[in-house]
């Protein structure tokens, strides 16, 4: 029998002349929140395009929450005593 899971990840961004700003939120089915930031700049002589300042910061943020996640399994994982000491991937 499958169970379906489904995550909610909101994004949100702050452009400040040249920097952007990503702050991402996911809610996990138990209630804990995992926040993540990322942040991108754009040199002076690039073009004015905000979508990619958004991608960009984007991107870094949800590869934090990437990192936030794996530790979080991590040391569950090792709570129960099942996983031997070795670095995430």
């Amino acid at each position: 029998m499958q169970t379906l899971v489904g995550w909610h990840i909101e994004m949100e961004f702050r452009e400040d002349g040249p920097r952007t700003a990503a702050a991402a939120l996911l809610r996990l089915g138990d209630g804990t929140e995992v926040r993540a930031h990322g942040y991108s700049s754009r040199h002076p002589s690039d073009p004015d395009q905000l979508r990619v300042g958004e991608e960009i910061s984007a991107a870094r943020a949800l590869n934090d929450l990437a990192s936030q996640l794996l530790t979080k399994a991590h040391n569950e994982i090792q709570d129960v005593g099942r996983l031997p000491d070795h670095p995430l991937m």
